[in-house]
């Protein structure tokens, strides 16, 4: 019986609950976000992922269908080999989806604050407090999701090794497939990034979007293909 993720959903927010990265209101408005149904097409390219119960799941971040970004001609039709896998970045999505609608409701909190300020029900000192949190919310919000939506959750590689399909989170925390020519990409021994490291880039010679990616964390799938993409590194996992 194929996995529904519902469960999986509800041991990810117990998690973060449980750990302290989750207040219990945070927690019961994760759970209160409402899941939208997708297309059957969001199946195609998370094949083979791994539910936390071993079975098969059909779903990221959310039900939706994954966007794609500069997507090539022909890329419809063709097969991609995943090569890399970084298991955590589903958690990732729902911190990212949390941060959303946390700054949501602190930014919302401002008119009513205005308003009792008016009328002599808020001192002049707490609306500068909450117009402060509001800014700092906003801020963090940009930094996160500037962080996010660069961090690599699959590599797919196509058949004739010559297009990388880059799986990473949107500023919503969805699923987004962005495209790059393997012949674009630098390889990491060309770069001053160490796979030791903790995150290291997929830089482009064209200058493009730089994604990171964990290699000590995440799982190398085909270390032939893979060697292929980024050069032939002795550390690699």
């Amino acid at each position: 019986m194929l996995c529904r993720c519902s469960l999986c959903d509800e041991h990810v927010v117990e998690f973060f609950e449980r750990n302290g990265l989750l207040s219990p209101f945070q927690a019961a408005l994760l759970r209160a976000v409402p899941r939208l149904p997708g297309p059957a097409v969001w199946r195609r390219p998370l094949y083979g992922l791994q539910c936390c119960d071993g079975q098969d799941f059909r779903r990221w971040v959310g039900s939706r269908s994954p966007t794609s970004k500069e997507k090539p001609p022909g890329t419809e039709t063709e097969k991609f080999q995943v090569i890399y896998r970084f298991d955590a970045i589903r958690a990732f999505g729902y911190v990212s989806k949390l941060k959303v609608a946390q700054t949501a409701l602190t930014v919302l909190a401002l008119p009513p604050g205005f308003y009792w300020y008016s009328q002599g029900l808020l001192t002049f000192d707490n609306l500068c407090l909450m117009g402060g949190i509001a800014g700092f919310a906003l801020a963090m919000l940009y930094w996160m999701s500037y962080f996010f939506r660069r961090l690599v959750g699959i590599l797919y590689v196509n058949e004739s090794g010559t297009m990388l399909r880059v799986a990473h989170l949107t500023f919503w925390g969805w699923r987004q497939d962005s495209y790059c020519p393997v012949a674009e990409v630098i390889p990491m021994t060309e770069t001053q990034d160490r796979p030791q490291e903790i995150f290291v880039r997929i830089q482009q010679y064209s200058g493009k979007q730089t994604f990171y990616l964990t290699l000590r964390y995440g799982r190398i799938l085909d270390r032939e293909r893979f060697t292929q993409v980024f050069g032939m590194l002795d550390t690699l996992k």
